[in-house]
């Protein structure tokens, strides 16, 4: 079976990926026998986090590759190096890393996704593997990146997601051009034309078995399509 990326954006819920789903992608993808490469910008987060207190860090700088390396345990690459043409699919795991460092979804405010912009090799990731019909995997508030950049808004296709029953995050999705399909947390979602699969994951105040089960789900769908 040939290999698919998954995009990290650094190592910790509060500034980067979220690890827990960032593990149970990786532990469902080797549970289903998919070989896989992980890869995350290799520049700086857009702040840093102490976790023990959920408070920035003043002057505090991390690189999200180095950081994100914590997961892939050394094993990855910089996001600038991700060629769709070399890979089955793509999936993103979530955490505030997505909405800080990948797009600018958390600085948006009340804007929301009329103003998100995502970063230049995320939207050149996201296009490639939608032009070339492979499968798109994201979850937690990752799908935020699939909106925006497959969204009408931005001259696309439109695209269905959920990132659960977020009401906020729902409209802003709707404001990028794209629908929100409403989920559980063990549920994952497939927009089968546009060949995206999405779960909600942690946008639920949820136990770790049932976010590791839905994004099992989301796996699971992204494996049947890979090619």
């Amino acid at each position: 079976m040939n290999t698919c990326a998954v995009v990290l954006s650094g190592c910790g819920r509060a500034d980067g990926a979220e690890i827990q789903e960032a593990v149970s992608i990786i532990l469902h993808l080797s549970r289903l026998g998919v070989p896989y490469q992980c890869f995350a910008p290799d520049s700086p987060q857009a702040e840093v986090i102490n976790h023990a207190t959920a408070k920035v860090t003043p002057g505090g700088t991390r690189n999200m590759m180095v950081e994100a390396a914590r997961i892939a345990r050394g094993d990855i690459l910089a996001l600038e190096r991700l060629d769709p043409g070399a890979y089955s699919g793509v999936i993103f795991a979530g955490g505030f890393g997505v909405a800080k460092n990948l797009c600018t979804f958390a600085q948006s405010g009340d804007k929301g996704g009329a103003a998100c912009e995502v970063l230049a090799d995320v939207e050149r990731v996201i296009k490639g593997f939608h032009a070339q019909k492979k499968p798109i995997g994201l979850c937690c508030i990752a799908p935020v990146l699939a909106a925006r950049v497959l969204g009408t808004r931005k001259g696309g296709p439109g695209v269905k997601v959920t990132i659960g029953s977020d009401a906020a995050t729902a409209e802003a999705i709707a404001t990028m051009g794209a629908t929100h399909v409403p989920k559980g947390v063990t549920e994952a979602y497939t927009d089968e034309a546009q060949r995206v699969v999405t779960t909600p994951a942690y946008m639920f105040d949820a136990r770790p078995h049932e976010v590791y089960e839905g994004i099992g789900r989301m796996v699971e769908a992204v494996a049947g399509m890979l090619k």
